[in-house]
């Protein structure tokens, strides 16, 4: 019996200690999300600053940005989809700048970020000026490491 009482205590240390191990991780992975995502909004955003955020994702990749994109299923090729959308965006701001306000961790299994930016440039197929200053909420839904499911919504 103190044989089994034992194993159950140690049990459950363990798994508090991989829950807060696992917390830190993520936490640790969704800085580091943020910075790699800012850099792609950057005026002088590179190639190489949209393959290190994508590296983040899984190939598979799902994406909701309400209202403009509403089907966040996962589907094969969405990493390309969504590299092909970065690419067209990529450099079209004169002025960024973001603030992240704050992270939440949901066991292993999501991330929410809640951050402000600002944005000045021109539209690449309008032409149009375009500036913004929002609030946004993305959450990150996590799949062995990576992401993948974003989902952004606007305050």
């Amino acid at each position: 019996m103190k044989r089994v009482l034992l194993a159950v205590i140690l049990l459950l240390i363990s798994s508090q200690l991989y829950a807060s191990d696992t917390g830190k991780d993520l936490k640790a992975f969704a800085h580091n999300y943020f910075e790699k995502m800012v850099a792609t909004q950057s005026p002088d955003a590179t190639n190489e600053d949209l393959e290190s955020y994508l590296k983040l994702l899984t190939d598979d990749i799902g994406h909701t940005h309400l209202p403009w994109e509403t089907d966040g299923t996962r589907k094969p090729g969405g990493k390309e989809s969504m590299r092909k959308g970065m690419i067209f965006y990529l450099g079209s701001h004169t002025e960024y700048s973001a603030e992240l306000l704050e992270v939440f961790i949901f066991n292993d299994s999501a991330i929410a970020l809640r951050y402000k930016d600002q944005a000045k440039g021109i539209h690449p197929q309008s032409n149009q000026k375009v500036e913004y200053s929002q609030t946004m909420m993305e959450i990150l839904e996590m799949d062995q490491g990576k992401v993948a499911v974003i989902r952004k919504y606007h305050e």
